[in-house]
């Protein structure tokens, strides 16, 4: 049985594009008594888990938080240690990504981060483009309002008039240009904050807030965030009314 139907999932209800804080490696850690680094060490299951469920119901996009910009302002063994961590997941999950046709993506400040995990990635986004089941895109060094800010940036650098900048010409500017806005972002671990994470993409987002640590989050644990997104009625602004009346 998949989980479609174990979950009694509504197939043509699949979000297309779900986005994950992936929070709680820390507290998860120091619940069990062990160093901080062990903790992400244990979320590659979880990781695993959840990309594996998304990329079995159907969905095409899925984005996970990996690291923030402001992640670097942590101790520098840990922020080596998670670096490492990179590489060697990257390494480990490579022929998994290709066995089940998903291509990797990145978005955020790549250039910053060290030159051995900018070659890893190069080589798994290289060996992975021609996948098309899902795409699998980590946030990497990523922060949203710097994101937004690198935009305007490189707009104003290249002398645009402001009165033609609307939506559409903005959203190119921004890294994420080529995904479409989530429809379900998750965030784990009780907190109930986005921390910089796509800012202007969430404006009509679903978003759904679990207890549940990011290394004990399982295929379970994302299947009921599906459900509960699948009972949600998305308006985009609009009435019940308005709604009904496009559907008909």
């Amino acid at each position: 049985m998949g989980l479609i139907e174990e979950y009694q999932i509504i197939a043509e209800r699949i979000p297309k594009h779900v986005a994950v804080i992936m929070d709680g490696n820390g507290r998860w850690a120091k619940k069990q008594g062990i160093m901080r680094i062990l903790g992400h060490q244990s979320a590659v299951k979880a990781v695993r888990e959840t990309v594996e469920a998304a990329s079995e119901i159907g969905v095409q996009f899925l984005t996970l938080y990996a690291f923030s910009t402001e992640n670097w302002q942590r101790p520098q063994e840990e922020v080596n240690a998670l670096m490492e961590l990179l590489v060697s997941t990257l390494n480990k999950e490579l022929k998994t990504l290709n066995d089940n046709h998903i291509c990797l993506k990145t978005i955020g400040n790549i250039h910053e981060l060290p030159l051995k995990c900018q070659k890893e990635l190069d080589y798994v986004i290289h060996s992975t483009k021609k996948n098309q089941r899902m795409n699998l895109i980590l946030a990497l060094s990523y922060g949203s309002r710097q994101d937004i800010l690198n935009g305007i940036n490189h707009y104003l650098k290249n002398h645009h008039p402001f009165n033609e900048l609307n939506e559409n010409s903005f959203r190119a500017l921004l890294s994420t240009k080529e995904l479409p806005d989530p429809d379900l972002l998750i965030r784990t671990s009780g907190e109930y904050r986005i921390s910089n994470f796509l800012l202007w993409e969430i404006a009509y987002t679903e978003l759904y807030f679990t207890e549940t640590l990011w290394p004990d989050f399982r295929k379970k644990d994302f299947m009921m965030a599906i459900k509960d997104y699948q009972k949600r009625e998305r308006r985009f602004g609009k009435t019940s009314e308005q709604i009904q009346s496009d559907s008909i």
